[in-house]
């Protein structure tokens, strides 16, 4: 059997991408928080193995992890996502200029306004596609994209010509999808896919909700004829694994079900002061206050740990 991981086109991008992407978040700060040269050297083994395609933000904190795992990797053979949540000129150059400048790189293959829910508050990042378009211009940003959980937002930069890719959340239950149903973000991304927009999609797991049935999640994506490549967190070799086997087509070692299905909780510390910022900082309405602390809505929450960035007691972890 043939091993080698399957890859396709990106949209009308010409950016060829493995099926399976490497999403480098829970390996970071805001997840698991590995030491640099551990999250490197798992990044480095997924490369081995024929993965080409690499997720990151600038929330996340991860591109030290990149920089240090593509060191000596030719530049070509490696696609580079990243993201920010600017929305002006200035400040999406900036973001850029970190993100090549924390890589060590030339260019990065795309560049994703991060979070985005509606044709509003894409009108309203403007001037930060204007500079997006002005660095694919000068060679520094391949494609331009958007990452989204709203099936409104997929449908409206579907028809935004500036825009070449778009990041869906997307999982057979629908946990996340902040606005419809999974039918619901299967037609919108049937649409941008025949606008020509390249689709990887995210939380195919539901941030680890689904575990339990870990290939049927990823088999549901994986079926989707066009959704070109699934970012898949993994902060171990064993779920490393576990996920080229299902993406391989191959059946997975039993030992690797045991060890890659532990279900992923939030869990907020005791010394929680109820402060308030990760409530307003959720996008999923999965936090709330009660009893002068935090508490979490186990069916709103996407285990994605963005609540975490911004908690001053630093109370807040997934694991």
């Amino acid at each position: 059997m043939n091993h080698s991981v399957e890859m396709r086109l990106l949209g009308r991008t010409n950016i060829a991408v493995s099926r399976l992407c490497f999403g480098t978040l829970t390996i970071g700060p805001l997840q698991a928080n590995l030491p640099v040269h551990e999250g490197a050297s798992l990044i480095r083994a997924a490369i081995e193995r024929g993965i080409n395609f690499l997720d990151t933000a600038e929330l996340y904190g991860t591109y030290p992890y990149i920089r240090e795992a593509i060191s000596g990797v030719n530049r070509s053979d490696v696609v580079i996502a990243s993201r920010s949540y600017d929305y002006t000129y200035e400040n999406m150059q900036k973001s850029v200029a970190f993100a090549l400048r924390s890589m060590n790189v030339d260019y990065l293959d795309l560049f994703l306004l991060h979070e985005q829910e509606s044709a509003l508050t894409l009108k309203g990042h403007r001037e930060a596609i204007r500079y997006l378009e002005d660095a694919h211009e000068a060679g520094m940003i391949r494609a331009i994209g958007v990452s989204t959980h709203y099936v409104q937002c997929v449908r409206a930069a579907a028809f935004v010509p500036e825009i070449d890719v778009i990041h869906p959340l997307l999982n057979y239950s629908g946990i996340g999808i902040a606005d419809g149903t999974v039918r619901d973000m299967l037609q919108a991304i049937d649409l941008a896919h025949s606008q020509g927009k390249g689709i990887y999609s995210m939380k195919a797991i539901g941030g680890g909700a689904l575990l339990r049935d870990v290939e049927g999640a990823l088999k549901f994506a994986i079926e989707q004829p066009h959704v070109d490549s699934i970012a898949v967190g993994i902060k171990t070799l064993d779920e490393l694994e576990m996920d080229l086997a299902i993406f391989q087509g191959r059946e997975p070692d039993e030992s690797l079900r045991e060890k890659t299905c532990l279900d992923k909780a939030l869990i907020i510390e005791p010394w929680c002061v109820g402060c308030g910022k990760c409530v307003e900082r959720c996008s999923h309405g999965a936090l709330n206050i009660a009893h002068g602390r935090v508490e979490v809505d186990g069916t709103k929450c996407v285990l994605c740990g963005y609540c975490q960035a911004v908690c001053p007691e630093v109370c807040m972890k997934v694991v």
